[in-house]
């Protein structure tokens, strides 16, 4: 079956049928605008993403019911990485006419599945037809008491630098995506991405991180952003970085990939953050409370830019720092 078939307000019917209406949703699906509500003493954390076809996933490869997950995904780990609670997501889709309403239904399956485990409520978005690919448009919407906001711009000298989880598997199942491989666990984490918002809640509540961010663009693009907010350096133990046993098993540690992937490896949708050494403790506390691992990676400096050192004290210069959707263009 076609959309025409039912048509633009028959395929928001079929959404809004599934999506329930918490008490903080006066007014949801099926008016000019959403109305929501607060926690009393909270703010507003807001943040949208756009993944477009043949530029952010492949049809080829992306099942409808991952790609649903990982659209709303890529904006939980954004509030995530301010320590936010998720709450109301605005869903917009540009639709080919060639794509199949299975397809589509699948799709939001996916989505609300998501919406549903991190406490989030769909309610609106827009829909379009599209002549060139399938276009997805998330906003999402949080909240957290102010003093708990974490930023980039927090970072100080003689912090320690540390990062969730394990680092290059979502570059590493893109090649194998590429290459044409459908299954393992590097496929999976680049399909189906796991943000780490109880974490990243956790970590705020309890006020661990002077700094943080999610690992979006890449290791060394994403501490560069907290670097150049907090006018800080930063010194990285690159033999410390955290591997996945299906990244050491897949990548040689003397081939190009193997740098390459951890260091400037975008999607992986870790936690990238900095703690006062006095800190570093609790910050694994958390990390073991949420049911993730952290591992220090490096310090902050004084000086300008990332120094990258191996095991045996020498220099490493990375082949690039990280995705730019521009640098080509």
């Amino acid at each position: 079956m076609r959309l025409s078939e039912i048509g633009e307000f028959g395929f928001i019917d079929r959404i809004s049928g599934r999506v329930g209406n918490p008490e903080e949703v006066v007014v949801g699906i099926g008016d000019d605008a959403a109305v929501t509500v607060l926690s009393p003493g909270m703010v507003l954390l807001s943040t949208s993403d756009m993944l477009v076809e043949g530029v952010h996933f492949d049809l080829a490869w992306s099942d409808p019911y991952s790609l649903g997950r990982k659209s709303l995904s890529v904006n939980l780990s954004d509030i995530a990485a301010m320590g936010g609670i998720p709450k109301f997501a605005l869903l917009s889709v540009a639709i080919p006419p060639e794509l199949p309403l299975d397809f589509l239904e699948r799709f939001i399956e996916g989505f609300i599945a998501q919406a549903v485990s991190y406490g989030v409520t769909l309610t609106g978005g827009d829909t379009s037809s599209s002549r060139g690919g399938f276009v997805i448009s998330v906003t999402l919407q949080g909240e957290q008491y102010p003093e708990k906001v974490v930023r980039r711009s927090g970072a100080c000298a003689g912090d320690i630098i540390c990062v969730s989880g394990t680092l290059g598997d979502s570059a590493l199942g893109l090649q194998m995506l590429i290459k044409g491989e459908r299954s393992g666990a590097a496929i999976m984490r680049h399909l189906d991405p796991q943000p780490r918002n109880v974490l990243g809640r956790t970590l705020a509540d309890a006020a661990i991180p002077s700094s943080m961010i999610d690992v979006s663009d890449g290791l060394l693009a994403d501490l560069g952003h907290i670097l150049a907010k907090s006018g800080t350096g930063a010194r990285v133990a690159i033999d410390s970085l955290p591997l996945s046993s299906c990244f050491k098993r897949a990548v040689e540690s003397s081939s190009p990939e193997f740098r390459r992937y951890t260091l400037s490896g975008g999607e992986d949708y870790e936690l990238l953050f900095t703690v006062s050494p006095e800190r570093l403790d609790d910050a694994r506390s958390a990390a073991e409370a949420s049911g993730t691992a952290v591992t220090a990676i490096g310090g902050i400096t004084s000086g300008n830019g990332i120094i990258l050192v191996d095991s045996a004290g020498g220099h490493y210069t990375p082949e690039s720092s990280g995705y730019d959707h521009f640098a080509h263009v």
